[in-house]
């Protein structure tokens, strides 16, 4: 059995360490864990990581959510542990509320100055807090997070990536991405310990100043169970007078789950509500670039007439702004000379060019299956410098499959010539035509023919004009 007091490793760098490098007085935060069913040792371990580990007069409370649980050992047996611990007070939804809900329920009944989210399945390790609560004592309007170490969730063992930073990004799917610090932030820094900028958190782990929270009217109460909270507090964060930070002297351990423990409500994706709802209020006339990401089915995603208002009330700027100063590295889609399906001719023209592009799915072959018209994996786009891609995925073939590769924007086995005439995608550097094989099991690169209908592609929304 592992102690719900072990120790963790100390990864700070000596810059962390330095006489004065924290003001003397920091606010006092109160640190909310919403759990729903959580693992008994794993929630102990949290909770005592955060006592053991937090300067007491920093730590004004623990506030424990718990998300209408049903297991035994988060009823009596709970309260009969902490009941002699004055910082850790339970408070319990009435009824299944989701995280989103659950986090607010911890937000008002906190007394801190300064709100910490936690998850239930974490540790944090020596030093965790009072670099965070610098960044706030110092601009009130400083969103800060940690960095995320992974625990691993069959053996429990710690594995920090010790000076590895990432920051945090998005990609038109609204789906929440992690990549390298760029360049341009970098020269900014003279140590790599130093805070950086992120375009977007992670959501599970960071601070705020309550007030601030509060002024950024906390989260959309229209968002449902779990899902986008992150990027709409990261977009307004940003648009409306704050900054978001990533503390690279701060480093909490989280359990990553291979399934989540929340129960979804049949019938209503609620994570496309909720991406809905804040591409409506936030991304002004970027939003047609997730609606295509989704065949334009916005469904019912609810009133946002008083979210519109909040962000005129705050004078936020726009997005383009945004994407301009926060996220230049962001591939804008509207500069794509074809967006949607790439659908193959043969074959009854039922066919299309199909694969996953997140991180984990590079180097892998590129699919194709029946069109669909949902966008999804089906959704590419094909660049006015010759690519075809999703995000930050190219079509790459270098002699034998045709795979998805990170984007190097140098053209060579990246490049494809579209003729629009005769429908072919012409691969630059072996001057072969994509194609479907004749057993329509997979991509081929065949020596181009016009009378080959297998070699022909239909790419929607193609608009020359844009080349």
């Amino acid at each position: 059995m592992i102690s719900v007091h072990r120790s963790v490793p100390d990864i700070r760098g000596e810059w962390c360490k330095e006489p004065n490098r924290y003001l003397k007085n920091l606010p006092r935060t109160s640190v909310i864990i919403c759990f729903h069913n959580e693992a008994w040792s794993v929630l102990l371990r949290t909770v005592h990581s955060v006592l053991d580990r937090s300067p007491s007069h920093l730590l004004e409370e623990i506030i424990l959510v718990d998300d209408f649980s049903d297991m035994a050992h988060l009823k009596q047996q709970l309260e009969n542990y902490f009941e002699n611990e004055p910082k850790v007070r339970i408070v319990r939804a009435l009824k299944r509320e989701g995280l989103i809900r659950a986090r607010l329920l911890g937000a008002r009944h906190a007394n801190g100055a300064v709100l910490t989210y936690l998850d239930s399945h974490c540790e944090c390790t020596p030093g965790w807090l009072e670099p965070l609560l610098d960044r706030i004592a110092r601009n009130k309007t400083t969103v800060v997070c940690p960095v995320i170490d992974v625990i691993d969730d069959t053996t429990f063992e710690y594995h920090s990536k010790n000076h590895v930073v990432n920051v945090g990004g998005f990609d038109w799917n609204l789906q929440f991405n992690w990549h390298a610090v760029p360049d341009r932030e970098k020269q900014k820094h003279t140590s790599d310990w130093e805070p950086v900028f992120s375009p977007t958190m992670a959501g599970g782990l960071f601070s705020i100043d309550k007030e601030f929270f509060e002024r950024l009217g906390t989260y959309d109460s229209g968002f449902d169970i779990w899902g986008g909270e992150n990027l709409e507090l990261s977009f307004k964060t940003w648009m409306c007078g704050g900054t978001l930070e990533i503390v690279p002297c701060s480093h909490v351990g989280h359990i990553f789950r291979k399934r989540s423990p929340y129960k979804w409500r049949s019938g209503v994706n609620v994570l496309r509500r909720n991406s809905v709802r804040l591409a409506e209020v936030w991304m002004d006339d970027y939003a047609k670039y997730y609606y295509s990401r989704i065949g334009n089915d916005l469904g019912d995603f609810g009133d946002v007439s008083n979210r519109k208002e909040l962000r005129e009330k705050l004078k936020c700027k726009s997005f383009k702004w945004y994407l301009d100063n926060i996220y230049p590295e962001m591939f804008i889609p509207g500069d794509a000379v074809a967006h949607g399906e790439f659908r193959n001719m043969a074959f009854g023209k039922k066919t299309c060019m199909d694969s996953p592009a997140r991180k984990n799915d590079l180097h892998k072959p590129v699919g194709i299956f029946p069109c669909h018209r949902q966008g999804g994996n089906q959704y590419w786009m094909y660049t006015k410098t010759g690519e075809i891609r999703r995000d930050e995925a190219c079509l790459d073939y270098s002699g034998q499959e045709v795979i998805l590769y990170p984007c190097h924007g140098s053209k060579g086995n990246q490049f494809w010539e579209y003729d629009p005439d005769n429908v072919l995608l012409r691969h630059g550097s072996s001057q072969k035509c994509l194609a479907i094989n004749a057993a329509k099991t997979k991509l081929s690169m065949e020596s181009c023919r016009t009378d080959i209908e297998r070699q022909k592609w239909k790419l929607e929304n193609y608009d020359a004009s844009k080349l």
